[in-house]
């Protein structure tokens, strides 16, 4: 079972620096490469729509024929992203370089199963800490991906972050060359179960409502700050190693708490640790708020992320609790689908928005959102409650 948590995060890792990297370079490409600079993080936002669209196939396609097909098609995905993003900027090319983000976001897609691939290799007791576990290989993304953008931004008398996009392609690579180490399921064939419900009696379950809306919610608030702080960090007159900075210490909170994340759900309960992440969230919009100060932004980002994984791990342990494993491939589809249309819209917003409203603005816009998942885990809090009273 360790080995295989210990490949899955580390192919984790991989795929997560070259999304890391992405983050912290797309919008600034997008901003030198663009007709208008509204369409600066266009691209990054197509990458989400890529995700979307791709999710229920690869889900339902990992059901019939196993995780690892599932997870080569994303790293060949990967790949070609990488070839396009280089050859779009060393061109000059915007339509390219958002052409890449097709395949990045398919690449992105499978890669949000490998938390479910972990949890199917681990025992019940011990899949909410398997989720965290393998997500903790992003914490490697924090460093190796925004470093690869600091130290290749300029190199070779090549465009800015040429290299570095190249740099997507070694990555993706790798993650082919340490799949075949691990041992997951072949197919889903003994998965099946002649009591297989209905999708339409699953998504009116309200642990399913609330592990999707937190899911979400945590994606959409963290997504929609997170791609606006490079333009509002350079609106800000902070130059690149310090927007890096932040970004590499904002993926830090993401992951970071991954190392005890599990044990926390484990020790207090899932709802709790996914109010403790809707509090963070608050402290982040407080941050982003209070001043445009370098420790405003690393203070406000590194609290995003630590919001992000309270709320994504919890939501993805609550999920898991509502499917039989027959179901899993509709309904964890259908999940991330829901998941990454928010994901897509914001990415693809948050230029326009920070554009028209301003910084400040883009963090208040938040709250009711923030407010709305609180309210849901409560709901679910006291129907849990109540059936526990009814069942003594």
């Amino acid at each position: 079972m360790y080995r295989n948590i210990l490949i899955l995060a580390i192919c984790n890792a991989l795929i997560m620096s070259s999304t890391s990297l992405t983050m912290t370079s797309s919008a600034l490409v997008g901003l030198a490469l663009a007709p208008q600079s509204i369409y600066a993080t266009l691209p990054l936002g197509l990458s989400y729509v890529s995700v979307m669209a791709g999710l229920i196939p690869i889900s339902l396609f990992m059901q019939k024929y196993g995780r690892k097909p599932g997870f080569y098609i994303g790293a060949a995905s990967g790949l070609i992203g990488g070839i396009l993003a280089a050859a779009g900027i060393y061109s000059g090319s915007f339509v390219l370089f958002t052409l890449a983000a097709v395949f990045q976001g398919v690449s992105m897609a499978s890669a949000q199963f490998l938390r479910f691939a972990a949890a199917e290799v681990a025992d019940g007791e011990y899949r909410s800490r398997a989720i965290s576990w393998v997500l903790v290989g992003g914490l490697v993304s924090a460093f190796l991906g925004p470093s690869i953008a600091r130290f290749t931004q300029d190199i070779g008398g090549l465009p800015p972050f040429t290299v570095a996009f190249g740099s997507i392609i070694v990555l993706s690579a790798l993650v082919f060359a340490i799949l075949p180490l691990a041992s997951l399921s072949v197919s889903g064939e003994d998965m099946r179960d002649n009591d297989r419900r209905p999708l339409s009696r699953i998504v009116i379950l309200p642990g399913f409502i609330v592990a999707a809306l937190c899911a979400m919610i945590a994606y959409g608030t963290m997504n929609i700050l997170m791609v606006s702080t490079p333009l509002a960090m350079q609106a800000s007159e902070l130059d690149f190693d310090q927007i890096a900075v932040v970004i590499q210490w904002h993926i830090v909170g993401m992951f970071a708490p991954s190392f005890f994340t599990g044990h926390l759900i484990h020790r207090f309960g899932v709802l709790r640790v996914m109010l403790a992440g809707v509090l963070a969230l608050f402290c982040s919009i407080w941050a982003g708020v209070s001043g445009d100060s370098y420790g405003h932004y690393l203070a406000g980002l590194v609290a995003l992320g630590i919001g992000w994984n309270f709320l994504f791990v919890g939501g993805t342990t609550l999920l898991t609790e509502v499917h039989r494993p027959s179901e899993k491939g509709m309904v964890q589809g259908l999940n991330d689908f829901l998941v990454f249309s928010v994901v897509a819209t914001t990415a693809a917003i948050s230029g326009y928005l920070h554009h028209q409203l301003g910084w400040i603005m883009l963090n208040l816009v938040t709250i009711p959102t923030l407010v709305l998942a609180a309210s849901g885990i409560v709901v679910l809090w006291v129907i849990r409650a109540r059936r526990l009273r009814h069942a003594g």
